[in-house]
């Protein structure tokens, strides 16, 4: 059976955008909304077959991306080192200011 891989969704949010049209719709739901193989393949009207290899294509773009561009790693490292930040400035009582920074700086990392 196709497993589905997570990391494609957090992938299509990041190059989602310069994908053609109809691979970024049919990710979007396959991974977003959870619609079956069948399900996209009724909506768009071409055969399951056709579904899955849009999706496979698809994924290999968004990954092809990923190893030239690195934005989704560069933003979880980013998100980790935030979150490590925070802790050793709650952990050492710093300033609230820096504190509230910090917790602003996580906010627009997660948006």
């Amino acid at each position: 059976m196709y497993e589905k891989n997570l990391n494609i969704g957090y992938l299509l949010d990041f190059y989602g955008d310069v994908l053609p049209e109809r691979k970024r719709n049919v990710l979007d739901m396959y991974y977003n909304e959870d619609f079956s193989l069948a399900e996209i393949s009724e909506e768009i009207g071409i055969s399951r077959q056709g579904v899955r290899d849009i999706i496979k294509k698809a994924e290999e773009e968004l990954c092809f991306f990923e190893s030239k561009l690195g934005l989704s790693k560069k933003m979880t490292d980013l998100a980790q080192k935030t979150d490590s930040l925070l802790a050793v400035a709650i952990e050492t009582q710093a300033s609230a200011v820096v504190c509230e920074g910090i917790a602003e700086l996580k906010k627009r990392i997660e948006q």
